[in-house]
Protein backbone atom coordinates (compact mmCIF):
# COMPACT_ATOMS: atom_id res chain seq x y z
CA UNK A 1 0.00 0.00 0.00
CA UNK A 2 1.37 3.33 -1.01
CA UNK A 3 0.36 6.42 0.91
CA UNK A 4 -0.86 9.11 -1.95
CA UNK A 5 -2.36 11.69 -0.24
CA UNK A 6 -1.86 13.59 3.54
CA UNK A 7 -4.18 12.25 5.95
CA UNK A 8 -4.98 12.65 9.67
CA UNK A 9 -7.40 10.36 11.71
CA UNK A 10 -7.57 10.64 16.24
CA UNK A 11 -7.22 13.74 18.10
CA UNK A 12 -5.41 15.70 20.69
CA UNK A 13 -7.95 14.70 24.01
CA UNK A 14 -6.73 12.98 26.49
CA UNK A 15 -6.12 8.69 26.08
CA UNK A 16 -6.36 9.43 22.64
CA UNK A 17 -3.52 9.91 19.48
CA UNK A 18 -3.46 12.39 16.56
CA UNK A 19 -1.77 10.59 13.51
CA UNK A 20 -0.65 12.47 10.52
CA UNK A 21 0.54 10.43 7.83
CA UNK A 22 2.15 12.00 4.47
CA UNK A 23 3.67 10.91 1.13
CA UNK A 24 7.17 10.31 0.78
CA UNK A 25 10.12 8.09 -0.39
CA UNK A 26 11.70 7.31 2.98
CA UNK A 27 9.37 5.92 5.73
CA UNK A 28 9.77 8.16 8.55
CA UNK A 29 8.15 7.55 11.80
CA UNK A 30 7.74 10.24 14.59
CA UNK A 31 6.51 10.52 17.85
CA UNK A 32 5.74 12.69 20.04
CA UNK A 33 4.24 11.37 23.49
CA UNK A 34 3.16 12.48 26.96
CA UNK A 35 4.62 9.00 28.16
CA UNK A 36 7.18 9.11 25.37
CA UNK A 37 10.09 7.65 27.86
CA UNK A 38 8.01 4.85 29.42
CA UNK A 39 6.58 3.62 26.52
CA UNK A 40 8.53 5.09 23.57
CA UNK A 41 9.13 1.40 22.00
CA UNK A 42 5.60 -0.17 22.35
CA UNK A 43 4.26 3.01 20.28
CA UNK A 44 6.52 2.45 17.56
CA UNK A 45 6.13 -1.07 17.76
CA UNK A 46 2.24 -0.51 17.57
CA UNK A 47 2.74 1.80 14.24
CA UNK A 48 4.94 -0.37 12.70
CA UNK A 49 3.20 -3.92 13.04
CA UNK A 50 0.03 -2.02 11.14
CA UNK A 51 2.22 -0.77 8.65
CA UNK A 52 4.07 -4.42 7.87
CA UNK A 53 0.43 -5.60 7.72
CA UNK A 54 -0.63 -3.07 5.25
CA UNK A 55 2.37 -3.25 3.12
CA UNK A 56 3.50 0.28 3.63
CA UNK A 57 6.82 1.17 3.34
CA UNK A 58 7.47 4.49 2.93
CA UNK A 59 5.52 7.35 4.43
CA UNK A 60 6.17 10.28 6.46
CA UNK A 61 3.82 8.96 9.91
CA UNK A 62 3.41 11.50 12.74
CA UNK A 63 2.25 10.28 15.76
CA UNK A 64 1.25 12.65 19.04
CA UNK A 65 -0.05 10.90 21.68
CA UNK A 66 -1.70 11.50 24.48
CA UNK A 67 -1.65 8.32 26.44
CA UNK A 68 -3.30 6.08 24.09
CA UNK A 69 -3.73 2.35 24.62
CA UNK A 70 -2.29 0.28 22.00
CA UNK A 71 -5.45 -0.83 20.43
CA UNK A 72 -6.40 2.72 19.96
CA UNK A 73 -2.63 3.55 18.39
CA UNK A 74 -3.49 1.04 15.85
CA UNK A 75 -6.57 1.75 14.96
CA UNK A 76 -6.02 5.70 14.31
CA UNK A 77 -2.78 4.43 12.21
CA UNK A 78 -4.42 2.20 9.71
CA UNK A 79 -7.71 4.84 9.75
CA UNK A 80 -5.13 7.40 8.60
CA UNK A 81 -3.61 5.18 5.88
CA UNK A 82 -6.24 4.15 4.70
CA UNK A 83 -7.63 7.95 4.03
CA UNK A 84 -4.69 9.03 2.38
CA UNK A 85 -5.82 6.99 -0.95
CA UNK A 86 -3.60 3.85 -0.07
CA UNK A 87 -3.79 0.93 -2.27
CA UNK A 88 -2.16 -2.34 -3.35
Amino acid sequence: MKILNTAVAGTLESSDVYVKVEPSDTLEISIESVVYNQFAEEIRASVESVLNELGVESGKISINDKGAIDCVIQARVETAIKRAGGNH
